[in-house]
């Protein structure tokens, strides 16, 4: 008897569990995944409901944190004839050594007067790259419409991953992690050089890329350096990981090349004069 009891008791117990189980799986199957809530401070939509970064200071996007402080730029490297060792990716002509990134069809941007006009995709070369020198030109979009991240944005990918962002931000703030010349999502521009929407401007980045040692941990980051319009906005910056939105960067594994890539961000922002030189990494002391 007592065991018959013990018995039923016990199967009470065990169904019990399975149904708790069952609903507190559908429970959290029916439950949606956490929405960042956007918030404006001082004029700079963003977000402080997003992860840390690593110095504990910032959440990703913050719009709290400080503005690149403003300079006005010089004449610098702009119509930069291309150097006898540069290899050029575009000249005015086409678009032939770039590709579309989703699809590696042909690419979807325009070529007008000389000028490439994004649309329609991000598109990326054909050939990969390791460490490298580059030079690109872009300018933004007349009349300039909106505001924020949502005017004049575009990007530059080094090897595909690590973002230098391309935004219009004269007389336009947004959060400082998402500025131009900034490491999207990770490092401030340390100033904001943009010239006026309609101008030319320049870009000349130095770029190590990241190194892997055999088990795939990370040995070295990715190094950057940004002259934008010939101000420094980025002095050998270590990169933090792949750039992406509301994240502070993490790596993976890649080898020691990749292509570069530009960015279609529902803007028409348009690019010239862009060549790169492969370049040596020498350690002597």
């Amino acid at each position: 008897m007592k065991t018959n009891l013990l018995s039923a008791t016990m199967l009470a117990a065990l169904l019990a569990g399975c149904s708790t189980q069952k609903d507190s799986s559908n429970s959290a199957q029916a439950t949606p995944p956490k929405k960042n809530v956007e918030v404006t401070i001082d004029g700079v939509a963003g977000f402080q409901d997003t992860p840390m970064e690593p110095d504990g200071l910032w959440h990703v996007h913050d719009p709290a944190r400080p503005q690149p402080p403003v300079v006005t730029p010089g004449t610098f490297s702009e119509n930069a004839t291309p150097p006898a060792d540069a290899i050029v990716l575009f000249n005015g002509t086409d678009l032939s050594q770039w590709r579309d990134k989703k699809t590696g069809g042909p690419v979807g941007w325009s070529v007008v007067d000389g000028v490439a006009v994004s649309a329609k995709g991000d598109i990326q070369t054909t050939n990969e790259f390791g460490d490298l020198q580059l030079h690109l030109e872009f300018k933004e979009p007349v009349p300039p419409n909106g505001s924020g991240q949502g005017r004049g944005n575009s990007g530059v990918f080094l090897m595909g991953r690590y973002e230098i962002q391309v935004l219009d931000c004269y007389d336009n703030k947004t959060y400082a992690d998402g500025a131009t010349a900034g490491i999207y999502g990770q490092h401030p521009a340390l100033a904001n050089a943009c010239r006026p929407p309609g101008e030319w401007q320049t870009y000349d980045i130095i770029f190590n890329v990241p190194h892997f040692g055999t088990d795939g941990a990370l040995v070295t980051p990715g190094y950057v350096t940004v002259f934008h319009n010939g101000i420094v906005a980025q002095n050998h910056q270590a990169i933090r990981g792949d750039t992406n939105w509301k994240s502070p960067g993490k790596y993976t594994y890649r080898g020691l090349t990749g292509p570069l890539a530009l960015q279609y961000h529902n803007n028409s922002v348009s690019f010239r004069n862009i060549w790169v030189r492969p370049i040596p990494v020498v350690d002597d002391p």
